[in-house]
């Protein structure tokens, strides 16, 4: 239950719908509450889709790729670390700009349910998970993880209007927060990434 917990912990503040809930509603914003609806259900399916496949094929991917899963826990470790950064330090980024970028047509996949919902943070822990689940059992129960991170995740973007009264510092002072936190999971990742090639 604990591993199960903190797997949905570390999936929400990942995803980070609190600090995607701005940049999503000003891409929506154009369309009518209706329409907006809509998108978003439509959008966190292909987000969930993309999760669930990339949990369910990742010990086959990193076979195929040979990849190891501390070189996974290394890589992704660096990966949280500069989306943290990003939180704690706001700046224009790449998925900011493709964001943007994106503006003038209907989000369809790109960039709502991929890259920002479904990051490469976010799929590189589900694929790292996944090479570790040693039975169906544990299996099942992340997969159960990852639909309650994407629940929760979801269900914060439709209120987001409501998150959005705590004004522009409060939402920021909150993405900070969340963060900092994410700084210290990325930081032992990379750590347990490093123990997994004998480096103490």
């Amino acid at each position: 239950m604990q591993d199960f917990l903190s797997t949905v912990i570390l999936l929400f503040i990942v995803i980070d719908p609190v600090g995607l809930a701005p940049m999503i509603q000003g891409m929506l914003k154009k369309y009518t509450p209706e329409k907006q609806k809509a998108i978003l259900k439509r959008e966190l399916v292909f987000a969930l889709g993309l999760l669930l496949l990339f949990f369910f094929s990742g010990k086959f991917l990193l076979n195929l790729l040979g990849l190891e899963p501390a070189t996974l826990n290394i890589s992704g470790g660096i990966l949280l670390f500069l989306v943290a950064l990003g939180m704690v330090f706001p700046a224009k980024d790449m998925l900011t700009s493709a964001a943007h970028a994106s503006g003038q047509d209907e989000p369809f996949i790109v960039p709502i349910a991929m890259p920002l919902m479904a990051g490469p943070s976010s799929l590189a822990i589900i694929m790292l998970h996944a090479s570790q689940s040693p039975d169906s059992i544990s299996q099942m129960t992340y997969a159960a993880a990852i639909v309650t991170a994407w629940l929760l995740s979801g269900l914060v973007l439709f209120i987001a209007h409501k998150f959005l009264l705590l004004g522009e510092k409060g939402t920021i002072a909150l993405e900070r927060m969340m963060g900092m936190v994410l700084i210290m999971i990325s930081v032992q990742m990379f750590m347990n990434g490093l123990a997994g090639y004998g480096v103490k």
